[in-house]
């Protein structure tokens, strides 16, 4: 088994990598983009990748979401949710004083934004491709000026220094991990379905009339959401998981009946859901 995964070491795409590697005994592969980590397992070079898809600060990972809707028909076979954890991580021997730069991917930026602003006000924010990424550019300036926003593992595997933890605005932060392959998984009795669609057309009751048939079969949804088409402006696609397998037959039959009144259906896969962890509290005065 080799599981594709957005590099570099030291992300918390790794982390979830490397999470997914212990349950499956399997051997990892870094790519540099989310379309390579599909193009990975399309071509055979991985049985299965595994991408962000949705924070619970800052909300979905639009391109994960755009490769599911647009680019691929690989299948949805797991998920994992992980805790976040944030470190303020700078060249041995920074004091706070020093620093006149964060750097970090912006996901992360966005989610320190407030200890940023409490501790570090005024300093200059700059993106980098993924936390580890900003952990090593600022490790190989060897500048006291700069500062990182990344995993305790970067700050381990760059011998950088930890100033800071946990500076994520909220504890109980997570980030969802979606596992592709090219087939989902049997049915569990624990699962979830992804599935998009469009409507025919944008008239009064026509998300209702859809969303109804699965109110009308008691199907409970755990996450809905929209995202444009691309085709022009007003345009939607529908993002919904629910519960259940797409194999279990009230799923089935539902599916089946909202085909027969969306203008789009596609199922990303069916899957064993995952836990959330337990998280800690929220930051004083959150």
């Amino acid at each position: 088994m080799r599981i594709a995964y957005l590099g570099p070491e030291g992300t918390f795409s790794e982390e979830a990598a490397l999470a997914q590697a212990a349950r499956d005994g399997a051997e990892l592969i870094p790519f540099a983009s989310f379309p390579a980590l599909v193009a990975a397992v399309e071509t055979g070079m991985a049985e299965r990748a595994i991408l962000p898809i949705e924070n619970s600060l800052e909300g979905s990972v639009s391109g994960t979401v755009d490769l599911l809707i647009h680019d691929t028909d690989l299948k949805l076979c797991g998920e994992l949710v992980l805790p976040v954890r944030h470190f303020l991580i700078v060249v041995p021997g920074t004091e706070l004083r020093d620093i006149r730069t964060v750097t970090s991917h912006p996901q992360a930026l966005g989610q320190c934004r407030r200890f940023i602003e409490r501790c570090l006000p005024g300093t200059e924010q700059v993106a980098a491709l993924s936390t580890a990424a900003a952990v090593a550019e600022v490790m190989a300036a060897g500048d006291r000026a700069r500062a990182a926003i990344g995993t305790r593992r970067a700050a381990e595997l760059y011998g950088a220094e930890i100033l800071a933890h946990d500076i994520q605005d909220l504890h109980n932060n997570v980030t969802r991990f979606v596992v592709l392959a090219r087939e989902d998984v049997p049915p569990t009795g624990r699962d979830k379905t992804s599935l998009c669609f469009s409507v025919k057309a944008n008239v009064p009751g026509a998300l209702y009339e859809v969303l109804g048939v699965l109110a009308a079969a008691r199907i409970q949804m755990t996450k809905v959401e929209s995202r444009p088409k691309k085709s022009k402006l007003g345009d939607y696609y529908f993002l919904v998981d629910i519960e259940g397998h797409r194999q279990d037959p009230h799923i089935a039959a539902a599916l089946e009946q909202m085909a027969g009144v969306v203008a789009e259906l596609k199922v990303f896969g069916s899957y064993p859901a995952s836990p959330v962890p337990a998280t800690a509290r929220p930051l004083a005065g959150a």
